[in-house]
């Protein structure tokens, strides 16, 4: 393997003008990953998870959008702000039965919760209708996860 060092670092209006940086026309989906630590129990549950226990919660956020000017959907760095905002902090290391609208605090729950704030984040700062937010993962173990889609919340 060989390794290759630019001569010259790409400079924008020389050597690539400002129309050149979008390249196509298409909508594309960008995903991002968080995860979180909290604490719940469920209700009207027979079994361990009714007793007060913890999870490390894997949320994947995906959204979707044609390119803007410089070629990009949404910044990653927009999402993580938005999601981290909006959720991340909301429920980090927090009691979920105690930070959460009055339900079962199940993963099923939880994700119509967090695709409705991260939504209304959206609607709020104005990315829609440019941006839209496709889906939500929201893993409560390696191998257990709640979805949902947009098509799921708008139907």
């Amino acid at each position: 393997m060989s390794f290759h060092i630019p001569d010259k670092v790409q400079k924008i209006g020389q050597d690539i003008q400002p129309d050149q940086l979008r390249y196509h026309d298409k909508v594309v989906q960008v995903s991002k990953e968080f995860t979180f630590d909290s604490a719940h129990h469920l209700h009207c549950y027979e079994g361990k998870c009714k007793n007060l226990h913890g999870h490390t919660y894997k949320l994947q956020v995906i959204m979707s959008g044609k390119v803007d000017e410089r070629g990009l959907t949404i910044d990653f760095g927009d999402m993580k702000r938005i999601t981290k905002e909006r959720v991340i902090d909301r429920l980090d290391h927090r009691y979920l039965n105690e930070v959460l609208p009055p339900m079962n605090t199940t993963a099923e729950n939880m994700v119509v919760w967090i695709y409705e704030q991260i939504q209304l984040a959206l609607d709020e700062e104005g990315w829609l209708p440019r941006i839209q937010l496709d889906e939500l993962r929201l893993w409560e173990t390696p191998t257990s996860y709640a979805r949902v889609t947009r098509q799921m919340m708008e139907a």
